[in-house]
């Protein structure tokens, strides 16, 4: 169970990013999901994403190389399904964008080392502390007595 919540706070975090998205202001009429996610879902998302992910996890050149492509896989799943969607809300979207996500976040998690596990770790936190682009310096090293 906790590791099923883990993989979803990841899913949602690695899908929305920082936004937060609201009712809109037009009559608190919900806006579709499309128009909720278009400005999430951009090509330079994918850069910022995996610049975020590079900066929190310290990711190496080689581990960059390899993410790019799953965070292209993820936009273009999820374009896909609000361009077949397009009326949609992200409530019923929901479901799909989830398993989407957490798919992308197991492929990803498979190639971090022990270490950058342990980032991720501390990443999904701040993610549910609401702290999500505030990454703490590392720990100090302990005084040697």
């Amino acid at each position: 169970m906790r590791n099923s919540r883990y993989t979803l706070a990841f899913g949602v975090m690695l899908m929305l990013g920082t936004a937060g998205l609201g009712v809109a202001q037009d009559g608190g009429q919900q806006p579709s999901a499309r128009e909720q996610l278009q400005h999430i879902h951009t090509p330079q998302s994918i850069d910022q994403k995996l610049a975020s992910l590079t900066k929190d996890l310290e990711l190496t050149p080689k581990q960059q190389q390899q993410v790019r492509p799953l965070l292209q896989e993820h936009h273009d799943k999820i374009q896909a399904l609000l361009d077949r969607n397009p009326t949609a809300s992200r409530r019923d979207l929901g479901p799909q964008i989830h398993a989407s996500s957490d798919e992308t976040h197991h492929e990803i998690h498979a190639l971090l080392s022990d270490h950058q596990k342990e980032l991720e770790k501390a990443m999904v936190q701040r993610e549910h502390n609401g702290e999500e682009n505030q990454r703490s310096a590392p720990p100090a090293a302990s005084p040697q007595k």
